[in-house]
């Protein structure tokens, strides 16, 4: 039963990762479209940008709250290592591909994280420490995020976590890497936004 698959479980994760929380609360509180702002997505680092940092903690934590419940819930149900991981992706799935903005969607890391929490708290921590420390000697997020996900699968593997949660940080590695595509080019074109604390929206 390990790897027994409850659909109604994953299907609840996908769901609940595609609510667009950055999206809705910018607009709620700035009265503006966050996708016309600064690097265009929805996630947190752009809220920082777009609503301050009070706005930028309330998404993260609401963004890594959608991905951790689907994987309590498959924990609480005692449902099954598999299917934990399974609710996991399809959370970040529903996040970079959300039915709310015709699967279109932010990175996935926040979301991402918070599976990580659900599954493995030192795994967690471990990628929050590695952003924080590549955004602090570079201050660029995207790259501060692909290096924490990048951290998650080799610190399975030194923690020997089972398989199908070291499954997962191998899958949340590629999802955030072919997520951050457009990051890479502008790194390498030297053009990538930095992480900034907030722009002027008045006059837009």
């Amino acid at each position: 039963m390990q790897w027994a698959v409850p659909l109604p479980i994953v299907f609840l994760g996908y769901l609940l990762g595609s609510l667009p929380f950055g999206l809705w609360l910018v607009r709620l509180f700035r009265g503006v479209d966050i996708r016309q702002y600064g690097s265009g997505n929805i996630g947190t680092t752009n809220v920082l940008r777009v609503g301050g940092p009070g706005l930028a903690l309330l998404v993260l934590v609401a963004d890594a709250g959608k991905g951790w419940l689907p994987v309590w819930l498959a924990r609480t149900l005692d449902l099954g290592g598999g299917t934990m991981v399974l609710a996991g992706v399809a959370a970040m799935a529903g996040h970079s591909w959300s039915v709310w903005l015709r699967f279109r969607g932010g990175k996935g890391v926040a979301t991402g994280l918070g599976v990580l929490i659900g599954l493995d708290g030192r795994v967690a921590l471990m990628a929050a420490a590695t952003w924080l420390a590549v955004v602090l000697l570079t201050r660029y997020s995207s790259l501060g995020s692909m290096t924490a996900a990048l951290s998650v699968p080799l610190t399975m593997i030194w923690l020997h976590v089972p398989a199908p949660q070291l499954a997962f940080g191998v899958v949340a590695f590629l999802v955030v890497l072919v997520r951050h595509r457009s990051n890479i080019q502008r790194l390498l074109r030297r053009e990538e936004l930095p992480i900034t604390l907030q722009i002027d929206v008045r006059g837009r």
